[in-house]
């Protein structure tokens, strides 16, 4: 029997003060808690459709915008005055339609979300002379250049 809605919402929420508090105790993040926080956050607040069952390659889409298919990555930020920090790799050799960067802070809340087309994406590894960037890697400054804001804590979805 699938989870009620509260009851995901509810694991979501614990998992945020868990890995907050692993981070406090142990000086590191808990590998992997991250991605799991922002897919959930980013299908909520960007009103988005889990990716069917099976389909590989995006992990969500956009209902409001021809099924689009969405990637979703995460970056937790613990110090702002770090530059150049990374995201994971995109997966450029799978069939997807844009990508969406969940930003969180410290506590794992989302702040800002970000999202880039492929065709934008694309035209940016293309010019670049970086192997990163071919390979999909790009910097957290790098993506929000290609892509747009979409939703901020302060302000929630923005049209456009």
């Amino acid at each position: 029997m699938p989870l009620k809605v509260y009851a995901v919402d509810k694991l979501i929420a614990q998992a945020r003060q868990l890995a907050a508090d692993y981070r406090r105790t142990m000086g590191k993040p808990l590998p992997g808690i991250s991605n799991e926080i922002a897919e959930h956050d980013a299908i909520r607040l960007l009103k988005l459709e889990p990716k069917p069952e099976g389909e590989m390659g995006y992990d969500a889409i956009n209902p409001r915008k021809n099924n689009c298919r969405i990637q979703i990555k995460s970056r937790t930020i613990f110090d702002e005055t770090k530059t150049g920090q990374r995201i994971g790799q995109i997966k450029m050799e799978q069939e997807w339609d844009s990508v969406v960067l969940v930003l969180m802070n410290k506590e794992y809340e989302p702040y800002e979300i970000y999202e880039a087309k492929r065709d934008d994406l694309e035209e940016s590894a293309n010019k670049s002379s970086s192997n990163r960037a071919k390979r999909g890697a790009l910097s957290i400054a790098r993506f929000k250049i290609i892509g747009h804001l979409v939703w901020t804590k302060e302000d929630g979805l923005i049209s456009g």
